[in-house]
């Protein structure tokens, strides 16, 4: 039977899905990418924000008007089920399975028992070695997402994660090293390493973080080119990470670091563990230790409490720091974590206001920031090329798939440089992407 994947959210469920895929595929179904084809739509939904539940909901409702052609079963995964399973199976009788992250391990038994087939029996740990070895990636022939652990211990206010994926759990250092070696045989070169929070792997294995010491050798394995990583939060941001960085030539001098506010008050009310003084230190920091290093954060306005005085010293904040990419979220009351309850909400109008004024600073930002690459050269990842050749479209060291900009090269000759690494030079900037032409 031909099974269809839809992967909602971010890039850790992405890699759910893509363990989901393996287990499917080692069954001996079909992968289609088309709904149509479909005997069996699995969707694996995001429950993160407001935003992301509606499209959740909108997404299965969507896929269920297959049900009236083609598709036999309809399933439903990932965190917005995690949170909602039983009001979800109320609400939406067209959805024939509804998985939380328990039953990940037996998802193939329970869709044969619901087709009337025989087959998969036992169960197994999905965090097992062999369900990451197995996975299918989805993400191109030369990037590929290592998520190494599960769950958040931080319980800021504001965030759902530990609710729905538990605390933190660490993989321990061999089974990420095999899996990257899995990867790296199979022709994958860039890594991305992905948790809720990565600066904090490790600790609870091991009793200290080793973010630093785990990209050290990772950097080890033959065929490795490109290491980057997602989602450091600042107070666990190392000096041995930062030299890890600035020293091993495999890793992209690249920090994402979520901020979210710069106001104590907002901060405290956050149950963030930085505050003004230890977040502008650790920037200056690793600036003055890697000169050419892309800082990327992201912020969240109109958290509840956050004054006209406190929107001010974070538009001032992000005035005077510069950051090379920076994200905005509005904030969102979510069920069943502190926040939701906290006085002084922020009304709608004035949420989005502040969100737009932080935007358009930051859109001159980044263009002056992409105007002073203008002249330099960089290695590129081709991924992909425009209708007419012309143009090969890729992304340099510094930027993260789907996050942040791409660059167009010039391809006079229309060859073929998909899948390569090429050197550019800039001679251009368009928008929030920049354009190029082989050196």
């Amino acid at each position: 039977m031909n099974v269809g994947f839809i992967s909602l959210g971010c890039s850790k469920n992405l890699v759910d899905t893509e363990i989901t895929i393996g287990i499917f595929k080692n069954k001996n179904y079909t992968i289609v990418n088309d709904p149509k084809q479909a005997d069996i739509i699995v969707i694996n939904t995001c429950g993160f924000i407001e935003s992301a539940k509606e499209e959740a909901i909108n997404t299965i409702l969507e896929m269920a008007e297959y049900k009236k052609k083609k598709c036999k079963v309809l399933i439903a995964m990932g965190c917005l089920v995690e949170r909602y399973k039983e009001q979800l199976e109320k609400a939406l009788p067209e959805v024939d399975l509804f998985i939380k992250f328990s039953e990940y391990d037996n998802i193939a038994q329970k869709l044969e028992e619901v087709l009337e087939m025989k087959g998969y029996n036992g169960k197994q740990d999905y965090n097992r070695l062999e369900n990451y070895i197995d996975r299918v990636i989805t993400t191109g022939n030369k990037t590929a997402y290592l998520r190494i652990a599960e769950g958040c211990s931080n319980r800021c206010t504001y965030c759902a994660i530990p609710y729905i994926r538990g605390p933190l759990k660490s993989r321990t250092i061999e089974d990420i090293i095999a899996e990257t070696k899995h990867l790296a045989e199979k022709g994958y070169e860039e890594i991305i390493v992905i948790a809720q929070d990565t600066t904090k792997y490790g600790i609870d294995l091991y009793g200290e973080p080793k973010l630093a010491e785990l990209l050290r050798k990772i950097s080890q394995i033959d065929g490795i080119r490109w290491i980057r990583f997602l989602y450091a939060y600042p107070e666990t941001i190392t000096d041995e990470l930062i030299q890890e960085v600035k020293e091993n030539d495999k890793i992209c001098k690249y920090f994402d670091i979520p901020l979210q506010h710069i106001s104590n008050y907002v901060l405290k009310r956050m149950n963030r563990k930085s505050n003004e003084e230890s977040i502008k230190k650790l920037i200056i920091k690793i600036r003055k230790e890697i000169p050419d290093v892309v800082l990327r954060t992201s912020l969240i306005v109109g958290f509840p409490g956050e004054a006209v005085e406190d929107f001010q010293k974070l538009y001032e904040f992000v005035q005077d720091t510069k950051f090379d990419k920076l994200g905005v979220f509005i904030y969102s009351k979510e069920d069943g974590t502190p926040a939701e309850k906290l006085p002084n909400q922020i009304h709608g109008n004035t949420k989005k206001a502040r969100y737009n004024k932080i935007m358009k600073l930051q859109q001159e930002i980044s263009r002056d920031k992409l105007k002073a690459q203008i002249g330099k050269e960089c290695e590129v990842l081709v991924e992909s090329s425009t209708f007419d050749k012309k143009y090969l479209i890729g992304r340099t060291k510094m930027d993260v798939p789907e996050m942040d900009g791409v660059i167009y090269i010039k391809n006079k000759d229309k060859k073929d440089l998909i899948n390569h690494f090429i050197k550019c030079k800039i001679i251009d900037v368009k928008d929030y992407d920049l354009i190029g032409e082989i050196v």
